[in-house]
């Protein structure tokens, strides 16, 4: 099991960073042109006072080792639900993938922090697990990089998406 972290600074308050991580048209932008997944889409959001929760799914840019590709299969997608606590402004996620769902776990978290005027600091915590007999660490790392990179390539469209806003 891979558990990490990942750290980017975006340019926007902490306010403002919340209100654009459930814009549904922002996210949009950011899976379909900033990360180029084939598919993407809000399935719902609600909100209450004390909580939003959303449901999307999502056919990601695929770019795995052959055997790890071949077990996935072409089409791989995920569904990803999600809760955002208002109080703690901590978002938690769990993705079921289209394929071996009962082999495979993905969820963490994501918080902001101000670090100075008008600037926050990211920190997705991460978890990837694949029980899955001599291929499980193979999963796990390669789901890792392309997460990893997944989130880099966001922080440089988020901050791009700011900038312009100025």
């Amino acid at each position: 099991m891979g558990k990490f972290t990942v750290t980017h600074e975006i340019r926007c308050d902490v306010e403002t960073f919340w209100k654009t991580f459930f814009d549904k048209d922002f996210n949009d932008k950011l899976y379909l042109e900033g990360l180029g997944f084939p598919a993407y889409k809000t399935l719902e959001q609600n909100e209450t006072e004390t909580r939003i929760t959303r449901k999307v799914s999502g056919q990601p840019k695929m770019n795995m080792p052959g055997p790890v590709a071949k077990l996935m299969g072409s089409n791989f997608s995920y569904v990803e639900d999600g809760s955002f606590d208002k109080a703690a402004k901590i978002w938690t996620w769990k993705l079921t993938p289209s394929t071996l769902a009962d082999k495979m776990r993905n969820e963490g978290s994501v918080r902001v922090e101000a670090i100075g005027e008008g600037k926050v600091r990211r920190v997705a915590e991460l978890v990837i697990e694949a029980k899955i007999f001599g291929l499980g660490g193979l999963i796990e790392s390669s789901a890792e990089k392309q997460l990893r990179d997944g989130w880099d390539q966001s922080a440089v469209f988020m901050n791009k998406y700011f900038d312009a806003a100025k």
